[in-house]
């Protein structure tokens, strides 16, 4: 008997033990596809830039790039840049995005606010980012707060939209099953607006986080005295192209690794949706 137990325990077991593993095997998969065409590139890359089919003094090779990346580590200059670029960027995304989630649920639940402010808000968003820069400049100084605004400001209108499609975007059965149930306006916006948008207001998360590491480097040009924008003006100032390049390899890095954070957010937040990408 006791065998018999311990027989049906183990199978008991098993299962668990390997649904435990399966998400950490799969994302070291995932992680391993996708390096392969980048490392792939880097190869070429570097095998042309040793037999001379490119100039050093314009495209460095991806080992020169990265002996002065662990230069500037060591010397402890990088993380000062690294650190003040991510409070500018996360600063700026808290900002813009709880403005953007206050307006686009106001306008994407209240059709007198839609008709009110979503023609101006358009009318914003057509301008320029670069055009915000000189009056942000006079208002707020060449310090931190026009930066975090200018980086808010891209964040925004993403999300904005985002928030706004998804809300309308709602099935109207829904709606008409929480009248049914006797919802209140507050549990209609609790119980089945928000859940039903959530997938749209994550897509908008990730669209603004890219948008905020874009608008950064223009934060940072405007004036900056450290960041990684800082370093791709010094390296365009001396004529360092290895200084450049690693600064660009530097925001495409730390870029990608704050997508994977949002994307594996938006996917346990969705898990309970059947969708097609929750049975892959």
């Amino acid at each position: 008997m006791s065998e018999r137990s311990e027989f049906f325990g183990a199978a008991v077991e098993k299962p668990k033990t390997a649904k435990l593993l399966k998400p950490k095997v799969q994302f070291n998969i995932n992680w391993i596809l996708g390096g392969i065409i980048p490392l792939i590139l880097l190869i070429i890359w570097e095998i042309a830039g040793r037999i001379g089919l490119i100039e050093a003094h314009l495209l460095p090779t991806p080992t020169r790039i990265i002996k002065e990346i662990i230069e500037m580590g060591a010397s402890g200059t990088l993380w000062g840049h690294i650190g003040m670029t991510l409070f500018r960027v996360a600063a700026g995304f808290l900002l813009g995005t709880f403005a953007a989630l206050i307006f686009g649920s106001a306008v994407g639940y209240f059709t007198v606010v839609e008709k009110l402010m979503d023609p101006l808000i358009q009318a914003f968003r057509a301008i320029p980012s670069l055009a915000w820069v000189p009056l942000f400049i006079l208002w707020m100084g060449i310090g931190e707060p026009s930066k975090v605004t200018l980086i808010a400001v891209g964040v925004f209108f993403p999300v904005y939209l985002n928030i706004v499609s998804g809300i309308q975007g709602v099935d109207r059965k829904l709606i008409e099953v929480g009248k049914i149930y006797g919802f209140t306006s507050t549990e209609t916006l609790r119980k089945i607006i928000l859940p039903a948008s959530l997938p749209s207001f994550l897509v908008g998360l990730r669209s603004g986080l890219g948008l905020g590491w874009m608008f950064v480097v223009a934060a940072e040009i405007m004036g900056a005295s450290k960041g990684l924008g800082y370093l791709l003006v010094v390296g365009q100032n001396t004529y360092s192209p290895h200084l450049v390049i690693a600064s660009i390899l530097l925001f495409a890095v730390i870029g990608k690794m704050s997508d994977s954070l949002l994307k594996n957010i938006e996917k346990k937040s969705l898990s309970w949706q059947d969708s097609f990408s929750n049975q892959r």
